[in-house]
């Protein structure tokens, strides 16, 4: 069975593309994001395998 771990990352309107290129070089899957608490800013969750089982 495949375990995970989770992160929750803020996203910046204006560099949002730069901030999830460099969680997914780690591995880091995209699970969603959803609005941050100003208008500016969003919130992303990940997960990426643990690597035990």
């Amino acid at each position: 069975m495949t375990t995970w771990e989770y992160a929750t990352v803020p996203l910046l309107v204006h560099a949002t593309k730069q901030i999830l290129d460099t969680w997914g070089q780690d591995g880091w899957e995209l699970v969603q994001v959803v609005p941050g608490p100003n208008p500016e800013s969003m919130v992303a969750y990940l997960k990426r395998p643990t690597g035990t089982s």
